[in-house]
This record gives structure tokens, sequence and C-alpha cells, in this order.
């Protein structure tokens, strides 16, 4: 009796844990990747009430203004962004501390880190 009840718990652990390896491989994002549809990116920017739909904003070459145009990105923090390029990837604007946590959350769709 009990070794069904360990194996039984055994085999639900390794589904849970296998369900959710997948989810997170779901949650994942690249910093290259687009949005799925061009529905989604509007519903996005929409959102946001600045960026333009399906435009995407590189860090590393963009303007001032060009940055100014993403959500929560005022001149303060479009500076800081100027200032502290070149960035490997977007991700590295809240590693390095260039923006707020929920800056990043608001442009993380809508920018990109192109490599020369």
């Amino acid at each position: 009796m009990k070794h069904r009840i360990g194996k039984a718990c055994l085999i639900t652990l390794s589904i849970l844990f296998a369900a959710g390896a997948s989810l997170a491989n779901v949650q994942k994002t690249d910093a290259t990747a687009k949005p799925v549809t061009s529905s989604a990116k509007a519903a996005n920017a929409g959102k946001s009430g600045k960026a333009k739909p399906g435009k995407w904003v590189d860090i590393n070459s963009a303007s001032k203004a060009e940055l100014k145009t993403l959500p929560r990105i005022d001149d303060a923090l479009a500076n800081k962004i100027i200032a502290g390029r070149p960035y490997k990837s977007k991700a590295f604007l809240i590693t390095n501390k260039i923006i707020p946590p929920g800056a990043y959350q608001a442009i993380r769709d809508q920018v990109i880190a192109k490599q020369k």
C-alpha cells in the first residue's frame, strides 16, 4: 500500500514538474521576438497611448525624440538610456538599473537592441 502511494506521488510530481517547465518556456521572451499578430501590436500600443503600432525602437541607435515616444519614458530616462549605450540586450535596461521595472514592463514589447 505504501509503495503505491509513493509511486502515485512521484508520478504526480513528475507531471507537475513537466507542466511547470513547459509553462516556463512559453513565458520566456526573446529580445528579437516580434509580437505574433498585428492586432496584438495594436492592443499593446493602444494601452500605452504613445507608441505607434508595429514600430520597434532600437535602444542602441534611437534618438532622444524616438525614445520619448515610448510609454513612461521622459527626458531624464531617455538621457539615461542614451548614456548607457551600447546594450547587448534590452534586458540590460533593467539589470543595469537604467530604468525602473515598471517602465521596462511598459516598453519591453516595443524595443529592441540591435548589434552593430
